[in-house]
């Protein structure tokens, strides 16, 4: 029986990421000022190893990129390449194509997305995967596209057919509610070549509209080692539920049946937004490129520590902060706003 394509680990080697560059047509449209110079760095982090491919919501904003990108330090512009496509928002982790592999073919797998749930405008997102396809830049023409609402913030896998999610956002009903867990499990197991999910019942974050996505609290920095978010504070409103995940991660064994390395990353403090709405500020939001780890900030003393664990948890790779301030404002960070594509995709 020949192999099915497998979803390959964030951590396996890349040939570049992709991201959508906030826009006046967007939530955006009143913190450009303060976003745009964040999203210059983040570019500049990748472009020194790997390709970075921008979506623009069109040509008017493409000019406007490429004309901050020129003025941005650090940026290796041989390896940018700002394309075309319109969106809704900039949080492409959750509407872009995730990567699938047998052996040496690639294959992309596109899902539904309806705005985490039916909460956000998404028609122009949805819409975004068959256009990167036919603006022709990919080396790969394969695509699969399934009739299931999921967002690539809501899995994380280790590459050897161990898929990590919530089942508070999997199985909300704004998304699949015609499957119960035993359907939307043998349904992921199909399309992403997945032989178990490892199904976190406890932790949530504050803010956080997407009803939990794991890539905010618990992610697989290898096949033994998981990066997960931990509460010290007792007197902190996420305390029972994150304590409650830890011990759930605890439970789980790796796919050969041993405990798996566990790496706790503090909780940031309280970040909030101009109304006085808690944000959901987590370090475990980070992005794994080739040779090097960008690690969300938030100006809090903490920051040193989650520093410290992912470079335990990458001793091999540079560990790199990005101050996420402004980016937390629109409720999500690093890994949120930028997707790992594949290598040998571009």
């Amino acid at each position: 029986m020949p192999a099915c394509p497998r979803l390959i680990a964030e951590f396996a080697p890349q040939s570049g990421v992709l991201l959508t560059w906030p826009h006046a047509c967007s939530d955006w449209r009143d913190q450009l000022d303060s976003i745009e110079p964040l999203y210059g760095t983040l570019v500049a982090a990748i472009s020194r190893h790997e390709r970075v491919i921008i979506l623009c919501h069109d040509a008017e904003h493409q000019h406007r990129v490429q004309a901050t990108l020129r003025r941005q330090a650090g940026i290796k512009r041989s390896v940018v390449q700002c394309l075309v496509i319109a969106s809704d928002d900039t949080w492409v982790r959750d509407y872009g194509p995730l990567s699938l592999r047998t052996g040496r073919h690639l294959q992309l797998c596109n899902y539904i997305f309806n705005g985490w749930g039916g909460k956000h405008e998404a028609g122009l997102d949805n819409r975004v995967t068959v256009a990167l396809l036919a603006a022709g830049i990919l080396r790969c023409t394969d695509m699969q596209t399934h009739p299931l609402v999921l967002e690539g913030g809501a899995i994380d896998t280790d590459g050897r057919g161990t898929l990590l999610a919530t089942t508070r956002c999997l199985l909300s009903p704004g998304r699949n509610p015609s499957l119960d867990q035993t359907a939307l499990a043998a349904t992921l197991q199909r399309d992403l070549g997945i032989e178990r999910i490892l199904w976190l019942d406890h932790g949530w974050l504050a803010g956080d509209d997407s009803d939990g996505h794991v890539d905010m609290l618990a992610r697989f920095c290898s096949p033994h080692d998981i990066a997960y978010l931990r509460c010290d504070d007792p007197n902190d409103v996420h305390y029972p539920a994150l304590r409650a995940m830890e011990e759930q991660l605890q439970s789980f064994k790796t796919c050969d049946g041993g405990d798996y390395r566990l790496h706790a990353l503090p909780l940031p403090q309280a970040v909030h937004a101009g109304n006085g709405e808690r944000l959901p500020a987590s370090y475990a939001n980070f992005l794994i490129i080739n040779h090097c780890v960008l690690l969300p900030a938030y100006n809090d003393p903490a920051d040193a520590r989650a520093h410290s664990v992912l470079q335990r948890c990458f001793p091999d790779r540079e560990i790199v902060t990005i101050d996420c301030r402004p980016l937390i404002q629109q409720y999500g960070s690093l890994h949120c706003a930028t997707l790992q594509l594949a290598d040998g995709m571009l």
